[in-house]
């Protein structure tokens, strides 16, 4: 059996990861003017939640930006993300975009020759990789990967929380495997202004998203199939007494009784200030939302 080298393209094709954000660094100064104080992320780390203010923001992505040009970083360049959506991916995602550089985002679940033939097509010249497996994968490819602290420099740490923000709420779980999310999240994020929040870890995801409770969830088609199965395993089983009481509620939530039965369903399910839920459009072959989500899904062009 014999081993042919790849044949890379003439010019790179980027099309398939590239992340294009033409307004971000527009809103993200404009937040950071108009509610410099007010939360824009918040994120569990070692069990506790840490908040960055939109003034905080700005600065770490200005940081950021030092740091990449220093790492020879330049409108020419390729940042190749990989890993979990939370704040330090997203700080340097927007420090890429201020440099002027093309912005990548790999899915993190590749194996070797996969990973192989991705990083043959689009060449990028520096790489941000979270999870020490995939960090190794991306080592034993060549690659040389970027240190979050070198590129920021010494700054103060971010600020712990004590007390929740009242106030619209963003929630994320999801990371590089969703295809264009990354541009979802800094969209709806920029867009609206409102604080968006990542558990400590997927395993920790449901407990956490309970200590939030959101009031939106940016979802992927399959996450949003995996909390509704979620939900499914923690509503009393098909066929019962308390499960025909629930779906009774979620029929005809306009009398009192059927409400508060709904409200108590919500509030165990952390979903008591929820107030939609940001899903694509709608394929052909495409699940129909469960009961307990449907109305809150919006369909997204």
């Amino acid at each position: 059996m014999s081993v042919h080298e790849l044949k890379r393209p003439p010019i790179e094709d980027t099309a398939e990861w590239r992340v294009d954000l033409p307004k971000a660094l527009e809103q993200l100064r404009h937040w950071a003017q108009v509610s410099p104080l007010q939360p824009a992320l918040r994120h569990k780390r070692h069990g506790q939640w840490f908040v960055w203010r939109w003034i905080d923001v700005l600065r770490d992505v200005e940081r950021l930006a030092d740091g990449l040009r220093q790492q020879g970083f330049t409108e020419d360049s390729r940042l190749a993300l990989s890993g979990a959506f939370e704040p330090d991916l997203l700080l340097l995602a927007l420090a890429a975009q201020h440099v002027g550089g093309q912005l990548l985002t790999l899915v993190d679940t590749l194996d070797a020759e996969s990973l192989h033939k991705a990083l043959w097509r689009s060449r990028p010249t520096h790489a941000f990789i979270q999870g020490r497996q995939t960090q190794q994968l991306w080592l034993n490819q060549g690659q040389t990967l970027l240190n979050f602290s070198d590129l920021l420099g010494p700054v103060d740490s971010p600020q712990r929380l004590s007390r929740w923000h009242k106030g619209p709420q963003l929630w994320s779980e999801e990371g590089t495997h969703w295809q264009n999310g990354l541009r979802v999240l800094l969209e709806q994020w920029l867009t609206s202004g409102h604080a968006l929040a990542f558990p400590e870890s997927p395993g920790s995801a449901r407990r956490d998203r309970r200590e939030v409770a959101p009031s939106g969830l940016l979802l992927s088609a399959e996450r949003l199939q995996l909390l509704a199965a979620e939900i499914e395993s923690r509503l009393a089983p098909q066929g019962t007494w308390r499960r025909r009481l629930c779906d009774w509620a979620i029929a005809h939530p306009e009398k009192g009784l059927q409400r508060l039965i709904k409200n108590r369903v919500r509030r165990l399910l952390g979903f008591h200030n929820l107030h939609y839920i940001w899903q694509a459009t709608r394929t052909p072959d495409a699940q129909p939302a469960p009961n307990w989500l449907a109305e809150f899904k919006r369909d997204i062009a």
